[in-house]
């Protein structure tokens, strides 16, 4: 079973996605901001992570930075209802980063998750 670090800091959110994810059989542990995230991932090991990319008291974007710098490849699923995604993949350092717009169906977070993992394996450039 994977285990999946959710980080978003809309509760309804956390709970539709932690339910579609735990149906499929993932683990899903949420945060409602990057920096309790960050510390979780610090005290034990997680397989993928979703990020919502504006989360209260910290920017998503330097979460996923953290993320890459402390395991440079771990799938990551940047998730966002305001923005268009699209600048992530201009920053080298945010390469093969999967983008999701929100609202979302399961199946589509399926796909997404199935990309980020697929992307993970390639090399970073």
């Amino acid at each position: 079973m994977s285990r999946i670090l959710l980080m978003d800091d809309q509760p309804d959110v956390r709970a539709v996605v932690t339910l579609a994810l735990r149906v499929k059989g993932f683990d899903v542990v949420g945060f409602e901001s990057g920096a309790a995230g960050l510390a979780a991932f610090e005290q034990s090991p997680f397989d993928l992570a979703i990020v919502d990319i504006f989360l209260g008291g910290m920017n998503g974007a330097d979460v996923i930075r953290t993320l890459r710098d402390r395991s440079p490849n771990l799938p990551i699923v940047a998730i966002s209802g305001v923005t268009a995604l699209d600048f992530l993949s201009d920053s080298p350092d945010l390469s093969n980063v999967v983008c999701l717009q929100k609202p979302f169906r399961p199946t589509e977070l399926l796909k997404a998750i199935q990309a980020a993992t697929d992307a993970a394996r390639l090399p970073v450039a």
